[in-house]
């Protein structure tokens, strides 16, 4: 388990994924299958709490992606929810916030408190991330973050929004550290020249 005291000190730039790294993705999805069933009870007379346990179900069994449609194959529902459902998805103000990792939370602070610089570099439609963004306790880190929406330039693990985050900021890539969870992130940091750690290396708090 890494601490931030245990990072080497030359590293001054830390660069973060969104998505079950800072917090699992499922605590946003879960919320938007509930919001969205809730409307669904209101327009189509369904029972709502069965309805999301049944999304939740497909989305650990097969994945976000085919979610609407097994829910849409189940009630037989018209194509015109599908909007609905993408554009919840995007624009959702969510009944709860996001809640960080409580270590990465912690590693965080330190760099903060070592005045070092904090970058979220994330995949994903940039106005849905950046929903997400505003909807997470940083515990007054805001001031702190600086972010980029890769999608706007090239999705990693092309290096395109990286190389314009280490121009734009002047940084080595020698003193940047990545913390990043998929294949996609481990490409990108080894296609620069990066390093990256994955959040289970960190120490629970």
């Amino acid at each position: 388990m890494i601490k931030y005291s245990e990072i080497d000190p030359r590293k001054d730039a830390f660069i973060f994924e969104l998505d079950d790294v800072l917090y699992p993705e499922k605590d946003y999805l879960y919320q938007i299958y509930y919001l969205f069933t809730a409307f669904l009870e209101y327009t189509e007379m369904i029972d709502a709490k069965e309805a999301t346990s049944f999304m939740v179900d497909t989305y650990l069994a097969e994945g976000k992606e085919v979610v609407f449609d097994r829910l849409k194959e189940k009630l037989g529902l018209d194509e015109k929810y599908r909007q609905n459902f993408k554009h919840l998805n995007i624009t959702a103000k969510l009944p709860l916030k996001l809640l960080l990792d409580e270590a990465l939370l912690v590693f965080m602070q330190d760099i903060v408190i070592d005045r070092k610089k904090i970058f979220i570099l994330t995949n994903g439609t940039p106005e849905q991330q950046l929903n997400k963004i505003k909807q997470t306790e940083w515990h007054g880190l805001e001031p702190y973050l600086t972010c980029y929406f890769a999608d706007e330039i090239a999705p990693k693990p092309e290096t395109d929004s990286l190389d314009l985050l280490i121009k734009n900021h002047n940084l080595q890539r020698r003193n940047i550290l990545m913390i990043g969870n998929s294949d996609v992130d481990r490409q990108c940091a080894d296609a620069s020249g990066v390093d990256l750690i994955k959040p289970i290396e960190f120490s629970e708090v």
